[in-house]
């Protein structure tokens, strides 16, 4: 695992938009390059010796009325509801759906498997797990399968400005 310097720029532009993101907002961590892809929460937590738990995975679903991006950062060891999300987001009995890897990519700028929760070309409508708040410390993606930032719970609400809400299913 090798921290990002200052000089940035032989990293993936999807990287490179996340350190300087958490940059301009004066986030204390740098993201780090992991030896391994991390694309499962699972693979991230093994690289990373953490509580699977620890993983701040980024979904994204797609507002069927608008065709916004919806993005639900859960903790790695809770799946979300998508009945829960969509009672959120959605209104008039409006429609959450899928979101395949081309609509992942053009609505966010980032490949599945990478998705930060800062840095999207296009700001999405966001919503926090309140699952995450068992943890001080958690792990997001930051723009690529093999890099991840550490934050706290509070720091991501704060850098994303988003809700927490319940949006999981029950273990």
């Amino acid at each position: 695992m090798n921290a990002i310097t200052a000089d940035t720029q032989d990293l993936p532009t999807a990287v490179r938009r996340v350190v300087e993101t958490l940059s301009a907002m004066g986030h204390p961590h740098n993201p780090v390059m992991l030896d391994d892809a991390a694309r499962t929460a699972q693979q991230a937590a093994d690289a990373l010796g953490v509580a699977l738990g620890q993983i701040a995975k980024s979904i994204i679903f797609r507002r069927k009325s608008d065709d916004a991006a919806v993005l639900v950062v859960t903790s790695g060891d809770r799946r979300v509801d998508e009945k829960k999300v969509q009672a959120l987001v959605c209104t008039e009995g409006g429609k959450l759906g899928r979101a395949d890897a081309d609509f992942v990519k053009a609505a966010t700028g980032f490949s599945i498997g990478g998705v930060s929760p800062v840095g999207h070309t296009r700001p999405p409508v966001t919503l926090i797990d309140e699952q995450l708040f068992r943890f001080d410390v958690v792990w997001a993606a930051a723009g690529h399968p093999h890099a991840v930032f550490r934050l706290s719970p509070a720091e991501l609400r704060e850098l994303t400005g988003a809700p927490v809400a319940d949006v999981t299913q029950t273990p």
